[in-house]
């Protein structure tokens, strides 16, 4: 038997776009300059040119931003290249900024 009450529905709906961060590659004596754009090319998508170019940008200022990403996405890649910079046995370091 109904009981005559209705739902209304809101039509709303209001979504936001995510928070992005920075990748941020900090430079060392020790990680070479190829195995950091063998790092900007395979994780970061990075073609040869602009490897080279954020790699030199590293070496001269000391960081260079590489990529900007939702969160669990950034600190993904830093995970990936943090955990092959470890196994080839560089000091190499990330950080993860809001954009």
């Amino acid at each position: 038997m109904p009981t005559g009450t209705s739902v209304q529905e809101r039509d709303d709906v209001r979504l936001k776009e995510p928070k992005h961060y920075h990748v941020v590659m900090h430079n060392d004596d020790f990680t070479t300059m190829e195995f950091v754009v063998e790092i900007l090319m395979s994780i970061f998508q990075k073609d040869a040119a602009a490897a080279q170019e954020l790699m030199l940008q590293v070496h001269r200022k000391g960081r260079a931003v590489v990529g900007t990403y939702p969160f669990d996405i950034a600190c993904t890649k830093v995970q990936l290249a943090t955990t092959r910079a470890r196994a080839a046995k560089f000091p190499f370091r990330m950080t993860v900024e809001e954009a």
